[in-house]
This record gives C-alpha cells, structure tokens and sequence, in this order.
C-alpha cells in the first residue's frame, strides 16, 4: 500500500506516520525505489486488527 491510502485509514499526518515507523509503532516500510515506498497490507490489516498492540520489529 502506498502512504496516500494507508493515511485515509489512519487519520495522522505524514510527519506523525513516519515518526511512527521511526519508532516502530507502524509497520517498516519498503523501498522500490528512490521515490517509491510500500507498505504489506498484511501489517496494515494486522494494525488495524490490534492498534493498542503496534509494536511492529
């Protein structure tokens, strides 16, 4: 998933979302390329299915 449609579900901004993958309460993205950076929506559902528990490592 692409950080556009993972922010409609999780109303942060993108600062606050990348803050939280800094601190491993997101989910660790993956870089495709310079420009491009995904997301597994498996650890996107696995947030939403647990967001108190979003201890991602």
């Amino acid at each position: 998933m692409r950080l556009p449609e993972i922010l409609k579900i999780f109303p942060v901004s993108k600062s606050m979302w990348w803050e939280g993958v800094r601190i491993q309460r997101y989910p660790k993205s993956i870089k495709l390329g310079p420009r491009f950076t995904v997301w597994r929506r498996s650890d996107i559902r696995k947030l939403l299915e647990n967001p108190e528990n979003s201890a991602f490592k």
